[in-house]
């Protein structure tokens, strides 16, 4: 059986679980924390703006266009 499956039987008893540390947590952090969990699992996490506000001007300098046999070979090559 994988670990996933095997983690996935768990699923109920961790949710009890982190339900208890959230109402009768002796620590603030832990309840604030089992609680972000339980709503990370619930609802997802929110989603992150990648945008950025740049001042002035941005340049991007292309070096060399690489083919795509080009491109998998680099991967595949130790960096020095």
């Amino acid at each position: 059986m994988a670990l996933d499956s095997l983690a996935r039987a768990y699923t109920e008893r961790a949710i009890q679980t982190l339900g208890g540390i959230m109402e009768t947590g002796l620590e603030e952090g832990s309840r604030i924390r089992a609680a972000d969990i339980l709503l990370d699992r619930g609802w997802g996490r929110p989603k992150q703006d990648n945008t950025h506000t740049l001042q002035g001007e941005v340049r991007v300098v292309l070096r060399k266009m690489l083919t795509d046999d080009e491109m998998n070979a680099d991967n595949e090559e130790p960096r020095e």
